[in-house]
């Protein structure tokens, strides 16, 4: 009983005082001024305003979230590049760095994790503790997860539209449009889609004084996609080479199509392969519900007699 009533006081005063640093970061950190820029570290800094305008959590948390940064910089390091391709890949803002981004999923998890407490404490009494404290990291997983199936997905919606954006393309520069009259016109046209978020990123970066081969090759980069990177070594190829880009747009909105039916061909052969089970689960359900009362009237009529 009074070791029920320490766990309880300790819940009251981890609470009472998460609380009470939440407030006074709320109060403190709610609005915050741009940082002072100096001679050096002026693009961090700029980024650093950014994701405080962008993200609440990042600008509430901030100290706790330069420390987990620091601390995910050496546990984690050769995770983070795979994690900064998936932070871009899933379209989230260029300002955040793979460690940051990690920072603020583990943020996310402690603020969810005083729940987990209060909840396994008041049922489990002591094992609530340890239960608590793998649902924490649990909940950090399934964030880190999420962000890889984000990243899928999003990848999946660009591969599906961009035969499209390629023929929009072929067809207005074969009108006699310019590159970037015809680029800029199609990502107004797919302005709602990720497909024209990251051709609009292309063009903005051709429009600052990148070329264009620069320019696709940080959409290669950002992506880290097979298919996408095929496509963008064989545009960059042909423009190195002088074939007329209507053509090579062309051509690739066609392997586009065609890689796309071999895969749903593949998937259709593999979907008779993963319905066997099921089927036979369902037939020998079947032959339970039509066979057992019958063995059930015999076996009662054994008993009976």
């Amino acid at each position: 009983m009074n070791g029920n009533h320490t766990l309880l006081l300790v819940g009251s005063v981890l609470s009472g005082s998460a609380v009470f640093v939440l407030i006074r970061t709320i109060r403190n950190t709610l609005y915050s001024e741009d940082i002072e820029q100096g001679k050096e570290w002026r693009y961090d800094v700029n980024r650093i305003n950014e994701l405080r305008d962008h993200s609440l959590i990042y600008r509430l948390f901030y100290p706790l979230m330069i420390g987990l940064s620091a601390f995910n910089r050496r546990m984690f390091r050769d995770s983070l590049p795979s994690i900064s391709r998936e932070v871009q890949a899933a379209g989230h803002s260029r300002f955040w760095t793979a460690e940051e981004f990690l920072a603020r999923q583990q943020v996310i998890s402690l603020l969810i994790a005083p729940v987990y407490f209060y909840v396994g404490i008041n049922l489990f009494d002591a094992p609530g503790v340890v239960m608590a404290l793998g649902l924490t990291g649990l909940t950090s997983f399934a964030l880190r997860r999420r962000l890889a199936l984000q990243a899928h997905y999003r990848l999946f919606q660009i591969k599906k539209k961009l035969p499209f954006l390629l023929d929009l393309l072929t067809l207005l520069m074969e009108a006699g449009a310019t590159f970037i009259h015809a680029l800029r016109d199609a990502v107004d046209e797919f302005r709602d889609q990720a497909v024209g978020v990251e051709f609009g990123r292309v063009l903005a970066e051709i429009s600052m004084g990148k070329s264009r081969a620069t320019a696709l090759e940080s959409l290669r980069d950002r992506l880290s996609d097979d298919e996408i990177t095929s496509i963008i070594g064989s545009i960059i190829q042909g423009e190195q080479l002088g074939t007329p880009l209507a053509t090579v747009f062309r051509t690739q909105a066609d392997v586009l199509r065609i890689k796309r039916t071999q895969r749903a061909e593949t998937l259709a052969g593999e979907a008779g392969v993963k319905m066997l089970l099921p089927g036979i689960l369902v037939m020998a359900a079947t032959v339970i519900v039509i066979l057992g009362p019958f063995i059930i009237g015999f076996l009662f009529q054994e008993y009976m007699s």
